[in-house]
């Protein structure tokens, strides 16, 4: 475990390995933000007939320009009866059905009436079939509305409801116990004596998990001693322990000893990461373990390549890494080394600036931050203007 492990590497051994939790089914309504745990098919067609897509009057093509008799009505929900025969026509509204022997609408704008005779008044429509949406012209029955593994946005949801899905399948919730480590640490609001911090390491990842499936177990902070540290980890029932702090080598860095002392087996440790190069991974039983650096900034780092993807994975998703995308550098940067830097920056009128100091304590340099700029190992040197790869977090 003395070597760096590429980030790529690391994060594909994590997910590899994550179990798949047993599943629930919920209303379509109380599934928002939740995975698909089987693909969502369609019960029925949509539209299940010819609709109209605009108010005017539905008509034979061949009998424009007229005159036609005008027979009846078909609106949403309350269809014409009967069928359009040679030089007759109905009034139509938009979403209603098409009846029997019409070919086309007419829209109403370019219709001239005179009691029930109708006449085209206008350039008419182009072709047979204008302005009209077919029968399953959106999805029929039987269809894929949302393949297993998608995550059940919005529009998912509603295409699911339109389809005749009343409820779905998904993952349980993730079941996620953070704990902070570290004597000098004091919960967020308290007095402060001399050389000591607030802890706010528990409260960002709780922030970075607030959208996904999750149930938070706090296990507050906890002291630099192995016993009670080892008693914890220990107990814990969880699906993923993310603990901050003491993951490094220093004399008072007892997370990895007290979890392996907890029955932990520690897959990884120390990765090709700036910030964040101390991440540690393993897993006791089923329930994974991740081990995160003690500065914010890199807590943030791993917790959004690796802490929060895990819970992604273990929730149903196909893909739970973060997607980066493509921005411009508003300033030149020298030549990478041999780890992946997530350089915090701002975005200004289109382009990333980057923060000229890193140091991965500064918060405050995060909390202005609306990307991270992606430097792949062994980078070379990037002109202002330049592309780069950056994964927006605000």
């Amino acid at each position: 475990m003395s070597e760096l492990l590429p980030v790529a590497e690391a994060q594909a051994r994590l997910l590899a390995a994550a179990p798949t939790l047993s599943t629930e089914t919920l209303p379509l309504a109380d599934a928002i933000g939740r995975w698909a745990a089987a693909s969502l098919i369609a019960r029925r067609t949509q539209p299940e007939r010819d609709l109209s897509a605009m108010d005017g009057y539905a008509v034979r093509f061949s009998d424009l320009p007229g005159p036609m008799r005008v027979i009846g009505e078909s609106a949403a929900g309350r269809p014409f009866a009967g069928a359009v025969k040679a030089g007759q026509a109905t009034r139509i509204f938009t979403g209603a059905a098409v009846p029997e022997g019409a070919d086309t609408v007419m829209v109403q704008e370019e219709a001239r009436r005179d009691g029930d005779t109708l006449w085209l008044d206008g350039e008419g429509p182009a072709r047979e079939g204008a302005n009209i949406r077919r029968r399953g012209l959106d999805f029929a029955d039987g269809d894929t509305l949302v393949a297993a593994g998608e995550r059940l946005t919005p529009a998912r949801l509603a295409v699911a409801a339109t389809g005749g899905l009343g409820d779905v399948t998904v993952r349980r919730r993730v079941r996620v116990a953070i704990a902070a480590t570290g004597d000098e640490l004091v919960e967020p609001g308290r007095a402060i004596e001399p050389g000591r911090l607030p802890e706010s390491n528990r409260l960002l990842l709780r922030a970075l998990l607030a959208d996904l499936p999750v149930e938070i177990i706090d296990l507050g902070i906890l002291p630099d001693r192995l016993e009670p540290l080892t008693d914890t980890f220990r107990h814990v029932a969880a699906d993923v322990l993310v603990t901050t702090g003491g993951a490094s080598v220093g004399d008072h860095d007892l997370v990895r000893p007290a979890l392996q002392a907890a029955g932990a087996a520690i897959d990884f440790w120390r990765i090709a990461l700036r910030p964040g190069k101390p991440l540690m991974a393993g897993w006791r039983g089923d329930m994974a373990v991740l081990g995160l650096p003690g500065n914010p900034v890199s807590a943030f780092v791993t917790g959004l390549l690796f802490v929060k993807p895990m819970v992604a994975a273990l929730a149903g998703a196909a893909q739970p890494l973060p997607q980066t995308t493509t921005g411009i550098l508003g300033e030149a940067l020298p030549a990478n080394g041999p780890r992946t830097d997530y350089l915090r920056a701002e975005l200004r009128d289109g382009r990333a600036y980057v923060a000229t100091i890193q140091d991965s304590s500064m918060l405050r340099t995060l909390a202005r931050a609306g990307c991270l700029v992606v430097r792949q190992p062994h980078a070379p040197a990037a002109a202002m203007g330049d592309s780069a790869e950056i994964l927006v977090i605000a």
